[in-house]
């Protein structure tokens, strides 16, 4: 990135008939935002046009027809959808599932030509989004086939310092026990370690691990996952010098606050580590996509359909996945520059009564 040339933020609005939108616009009606970044919706500004009217949401933006052309100090929106659009607030259509996906498609192709630096996706309906050309459960698993580089995607919703990831992710509950394997245990836990490291700059992370059943299967009274996949997974990461402790059963876990001693918690499936953390998080929680080369977050809620369109949606969270998106590529720069060119290594040398220092060629 150019050193004078502010952070380009792109933006999928999400399902137009949910508060993605809402939230957006709430987002960048602060100005100070636009000191931060340069921010690119991919969207309608018909779409945006009608929410801002329809909320009295105070928010200026200027239309613009490519990537390259946005302006800093503007929000810009970028058309990438039909022009007639119909906006059917607090239902689920098809129509709003392909104008979500139409600008998804446009951001990553956009991405992958050095046109934005990160990713913040509105929320999108998970059954309308679907097409020929998108079957997947979620944002996380179509990006990470899209720009992934054949690297897996690790996600994690965080608040502060409070962050919690998951082992598995969209899948049914009857499939969790099954789908779990130390192999895949393990591969979590060295993104995880990886991203707190490079993405939070934390020298040497902390992580929990929860267990999958519960009392953490009472020696096997309750299930022989813990002594058969669990442990076995934890024990071979701390043999490579990962800090990772458990497995802990979940409920007495997070009621007794035990979280906060930790850089992350690594929960077994989505509602483990999703009910808490919105419990104790939902307003100013974000989804961030670990291990990929893209940095893409997410406000922590849904479409929110039940208050769409009422102009009460809060947008904490989305203003807080803007914040983060900014703060991990920053991160991410640092840590590259710091390993750039990496001291050699020195060792002594014994010979008779003198020591030697020693270095190794690089």
């Amino acid at each position: 990135m150019e050193d004078n040339r502010k952070i380009r933020v792109g933006i999928t609005h999400g399902d137009i008939n949910g508060i993605g939108y809402e939230g957006i616009l709430k987002a960048f009606s602060d100005p100070t935002m636009m000191e931060l970044c340069t921010p690119l919706v991919y969207g309608s500004p018909k779409v945006a046009t009608y929410h801002r009217k329809s909320m009295d949401i105070p928010t200026n933006f200027t239309i613009i027809n490519a990537a390259a052309g946005a302006m800093d100090g503007k929000l810009n929106i970028l058309t990438c959808t039909e022009d007639e659009l119909k906006v059917e607030l607090t239902k689920a259509t098809q129509e709003a599932g392909k104008a979500a996906l139409d600008a998804l498609e446009r951001a990553l192709s956009d991405y992958q030509e050095g046109l934005i630096d990160v990713l913040v996706t509105a929320p999108i309906n998970k059954h309308t989004i679907q097409s020929e050309n998108l079957h997947f459960p979620g944002h996380t698993e179509y990006i990470e086939k899209e720009v992934g580089d054949g690297k897996k995607a690790l996600m994690i919703l965080m608040r502060g310092d409070f962050r919690m990831a998951l082992v598995t992710g969209h899948i049914p509950v009857r499939d969790i026990a099954t789908t779990l394997t130390k192999e895949l245990i393990m591969e979590k836990i060295a993104i995880f370690h990886h991203s707190l490291k490079q993405d939070f700059c934390i020298d040497s992370p902390r992580i929990a691990v929860l267990s999958l059943n519960p009392h953490a299967g009472d020696n096997g009274v309750i299930g022989t996952e813990e002594s058969e996949i669990i442990i076995p997974a934890i024990r071979e990461m701390v043999g490579k010098g990962m800090q990772c402790f458990g497995p802990y059963p979940a409920d007495g876990f997070m009621g007794s606050g035990n979280y906060c001693h930790f850089d992350g918690v690594l929960a077994m499936y989505h509602d483990q580590g999703l009910a808490p953390f919105k419990a104790l998080a939902m307003d100013e929680g974000v989804n961030y996509t670990a291990g990929l080369p893209i940095v893409r977050t997410s406000p922590a809620h849904g479409t929110a359909y039940d208050i769409a369109g009422q102009g009460i949606a809060e947008e904490a969270s989305f203003r807080q996945a803007v914040y983060t998106a900014i703060d991990v590529y920053r991160n991410r720069l640092f840590d590259k520059e710091i390993h750039a060119r990496p001291l050699r290594r020195q060792y002594y040398e014994k010979r008779d009564d003198s020591d030697i220092l020693k270095l190794d060629k690089e």
